[in-house]
C-alpha cells in the first residue's frame, strides 16, 4: 500500500507536465466557448502558467475569432476555409490539419467580443515581446504603448535583456519607465523611474507625468496642509462662483438656489385671485418684483426659501476650494513635480528654437519675394505695385508645367528656370512699354503699376479661373524634418530656405563679380556719372527690371508649393515685400536679407504672443515697421554713395 502511494506521488508531476493545450482548454471549455470580460481572466492565467509552446498561437487565433468547437466531442480547433462551404480543422497546438471538408453545422464558432479581444491581446503581448521576429516585437511594443497596464511590467522587463535591436530596446526601456512611474511596486522604484523621465520632450512622457500628478476637486471648511495640496481655488477667479456653490449644494453643505425656471413655475402654481404672495400678477414684470413674490411664498412655507447673494457669498467664504493630488506618496509627488518642471523647461527652450526655425523659414520666403523688388526699387527708384503679380505668374507657370510634365521632380526643375524666363520677359516688356516713360514721376509710376496689377489679376482669372490651382511638391518634399516632439519643420520650408541661399549666392556673384553687376552698382550709386563713363542707364534699367521680375517668378514657384495658387496670391506678399525692402535698406542685397530676417522674426514673435488674431499681428507688425523707420529711415544697411544723398 505504501509503495503504491509513493508511486502515485512520483507519477503526479509527470502527469501534470504531460498535459496538452487541449487539456487546459477543456478544463475551461464553457469559458473558452462563450468568453466574457469577467471569465476570461482565469482561462488566460491557466494558459500562461502552463508554459505550453502552442499558447501564443492559440491566443492569436482566439482573438482573431478563428477558433471553433466541434459539436460531437467539444474539442477546440483552428478553422480555415476549405472547399466550397466546408472548413478545414487545424490542431490548436501544432497547426496540422486534423479534418477536412467539415460542414459548418458540425462546429460552433467561438466569437469573443471586443472587450475580450483586448484582454486576449494584452496577454498575447507578453509572448510577442520576445518573439524571434522583430516585426512581431515592434507590433507588440506598439500595442503595449496604446494601453499601459500594471501587469505589463514583468513581461516587458523580462524581454529587455534579450532585445538585440538598439532602437526597440530603447523604446522598451522607455515604456518600462512609464509603467514603473505609474504602477511601480515601491515608492523608490517609482521615484527612480520619474527621475529618468526628467527633461524628456515626448508627449507620452508629459502625459505620464501629468497622470501621476492628476488632481481631484475638493472642498473643506479649512485649507488643508501637506504635500497633496495642488492649489487653492478662489471662486470667481479660478472657477465660476455658480460652479463652486453648486458643488456645496451637491455635497449638502448649502441650500439649493432655485433656478429662474423653477421660480417661474412656483409663481405660476401659486396664483390666487390674481395675486402671488399678495402681489398682483400685473406687477410681476421685473426680477425684483418676482423675487419679492417668491420671498413671500417662502416665508409662508409654500415654496423652498430663496437663497440671496449674501447667503451665497457667506457659504462660499465659509469653505475652502482646492485641488488635491490623487497620489498619496509625498516623495512620488515631489519627484513627479521635479520631472515635469524639468520637462517644461526643456519644452520651452525647444519651443523657442522651433519659433526661430519658423521665423527663419518665413524670412527666406520674404527674401525671395522681396529681393527682386529691392533691386528694381534700389536701381530705378520705381515703386512696382505689380511685383506681386510676377510672383503669381511664376506660380501659374509651375502649374502649367505640371500639366505637361507629370513627374513632379522633373516639372519642378523645368518650372524654376522657365518661370524666371517668363517673368523676366514680362518685366522687360513692362519696362519698355510703360516704366521707361514714367521715370522720375513716382506718383504716375505707382498708379500705372497698380493698374497693371489689376489687369494681370483679371487676365489670370480669365485664363485659369477663380479656383485655386494645385502646384504639387515632389514626393521627397513630403513630411517634415522632425528633431523631437516639439521641433519640426516641413521639407518644403527647408527647400525654400536652401533656394533662398542659392539665390543669395548667385545675386552676390552677379552684383560683385560680373560686368553687369558692376554697371548695376554704378547706376545705383550715381546714374549721371555712370552714363558719363559709357554705361547705358536705359539698358541697365531694362535688365535690372527684368532680373527683379524673374526672381519674383522663381519665388512664385517656391511659394506655390505650399500656398494656394490663385490670381490674388501676389497681393499677400506685396506689403511684406515693401516692408522688407524699406526696413533692410533700399538697393542692398544684405539689407534685404537683414530686413527679411527682422520682419520674419518679429511677425512670428507677435503671432506667438497673440496666436488667436493674425490680423492684429499684421497690424502690430506694420506699427513696428513705422516706429523702426522713424529711427533708421535708411534701413538696417543704408545705401552708400551719392545716390544715398539724393
Amino acid at each position: 500500500m505504501f509503495c503504491a502511494l509513493i508511486a502515485l506521488v512520483l507519477l503526479l508531476p509527470v502527469t501534470a507536465s504531460a498535459q496538452t493545450l487541449q487539456d487546459v482548454l477543456q478544463r475551461h471549455a464553457a469559458e473558452v466557448a462563450d468568453p466574457g470580460r469577467r471569465t476570461v481572466g482565469p482561462v488566460i492565467d491557466d494558459l500562461v502558467a502552463s508554459g505550453l509552446p502552442g499558447v501564443p498561437g492559440f491566443l492569436s487565433a482566439w482573438a482573431d475569432r478563428s477558433v471553433v468547437r466541434r459539436v460531437e466531442d467539444g474539442l477546440f480547433f483552428v478553422a480555415r476555409e476549405g472547399d466550397g462551404d466546408t472548413l478545414a480543422l487545424l490542431d490548436i497546438a501544432t497547426g496540422q490539419t486534423v479534418a477536412e471538408a467539415v460542414a459548418e453545422d458540425a462546429i460552433e464558432e467561438v466569437r469573443p467580443n471586443g472587450g475580450v479581444q483586448r484582454v486576449i491581446g494584452t496577454a498575447l503581448v507578453q509572448f510577442q515581446l520576445s518573439d524571434p521576429d522583430i516585426a512581431v516585437r515592434r507590433d507588440a511594443v506598439q500595442a503595449l504603448a496604446r494601453s499601459l497596464e500594471p501587469d505589463q511590467i514583468a513581461p516587458l522587463e523580462r524581454s529587455i535583456p534579450g532585445e538585440d535591436d538598439p532602437a526597440l530596446r530603447a523604446r522598451k526601456e522607455q515604456l518600462l519607465a512609464y509603467l514603473q512611474a505609474r504602477f511601480g511596486e515601491t515608492p523608490q522604484v517609482r521615484i527612480a523611474a520619474l527621475d529618468s523621465l526628467a527633461g524628456d520632450l515626448s508627449v507620452e512622457t508629459r502625459a505620464v507625468l501629468n497622470q501621476v500628478l492628476a488632481t481631484e476637486f475638493r472642498m473643506a471648511e479649512a485649507a488643508p496642509e501637506g504635500p497633496r495640496l495642488a492649489r487653492l481655488l478662489v471662486p470667481g477667479e479660478d472657477m465660476p462662483r455658480a460652479d463652486a456653490y453648486a458643488a456645496l449644494v451637491e455635497a449638502g453643505l448649502a441650500e439649493p438656489a432655485p433656478t429662474p425656471a423653477e421660480m417661474k413655475a412656483a409663481l405660476e402654481a401659486n396664483i390666487v385671485e390674481g395675486r402671488v404672495g399678495g402681489i398682483p400678477v400685473a406687477q410681476l414684470f421685473t426680477d425684483a418684483a418676482r423675487a419679492r413674490a417668491y420671498a413671500a411664498l417662502a416665508e409662508a412655507g409654500t415654496v423652498p426659501p430663496l437663497v440671496t447673494e449674501a447667503q451665497i457669498d457667506a457659504s462660499l467664504a465659509a469653505h475652502t476650494f482646492f485641488e488635491e493630488y490623487i497620489e498619496t506618496d509625498a516623495d512620488v509627488i515631489a519627484a513627479a513635480a521635479r520631472a515635469l518642471a524639468s520637462t517644461q523647461t526643456t519644452v520651452a527652450v525647444n519651443q523657442a528654437f522651433d519659433l526661430g526655425l519658423d521665423a527663419l523659414s518665413l524670412a527666406s520666403i520674404y527674401f525671395l519675394a522681396a529681393i527682386g523688388l529691392a533691386i528694381t526699387f534700389g536701381v530705378m527708384g520705381v515703386i512696382n505695385m505689380a511685383h506681386g503679380e510676377f510672383i503669381m505668374m511664376g506660380a501659374y507657370t509651375g502649374y502649367v508645367v505640371q500639366l505637361v510634365v507629370p513627374d513632379y521632380t522633373l516639372s519642378l526643375l523645368i518650372a524654376l528656370p522657365l518661370a524666371f524666363a517668363v517673368t523676366f520677359g514680362a518685366g522687360v516688356a513692362m519696362e519698355r512699354l510703360v516704366i521707361r516713360w514714367l521715370y522720375h514721376r513716382p506718383l504716375e509710376t505707382l498708379l500705372a503699376t497698380f493698374g497693371i496689377s489689376i489687369l494681370l489679376q483679371q487676365l489670370a482669372k480669365n485664363v485659369f479661373g477663380t479656383q485655386a490651382r494645385p502646384l504639387t511638391a515632389p514626393g521627397w518634399l513630403d513630411g517634415s524634418l522632425v528633431f523631437n516632439d516639439v521641433v519640426a519643420i516641413s521639407y518644403i520650408r527647408v527647400a525654400i530656405f536652401v533656394l533662398a541661399l542659392i539665390f543669395l549666392a548667385v545675386l552676390l556673384y552677379v552684383l560683385n563679380r560680373t560686368r553687369l553687376g558692376l554697371e548695376v552698382r554704378a547706376v545705383t550709386q550715381n546714374p549721371g556719372m555712370a552714363a558719363s563713363m559709357g554705361i547705358d542707364p536705359d539698358r541697365i534699367n531694362m535688365l535690372t527690371f527684368g532680373l527683379g521680375s524673374g526672381i519674383a517668378g522663381v519665388a512664385g514657384v517656391a511659394i506655390g508649393l505650399y500656398a494656394q495658387v490663385t490670381s490674388e496670391m501676389g497681393q499677400a506678399y506685396i506689403v511684406q515685400s515693401f516692408m522688407t525692402v524699406v526696413v533692410g535698406g533700399v538697393g542692398n542685397v544684405w539689407g534685404t536679407l537683414a530686413g527679411a530676417g527682422l520682419i520674419g522674426l518679429s511677425q512670428k514673435g507677435i503671432e506667438w504672443l497673440n496666436p488667436a488674431n493674425t490680423l492684429a499681428a499684421q497690424t502690430y507688425m506694420i506699427l513696428l515697421v513705422i516706429l523702426f523707420i522713424q529711427f533708421r529711415p535708411r534701413g538696417i544697411v543704408a545705401l552708400k554713395g551719392r545716390a544715398a544723398e539724393a
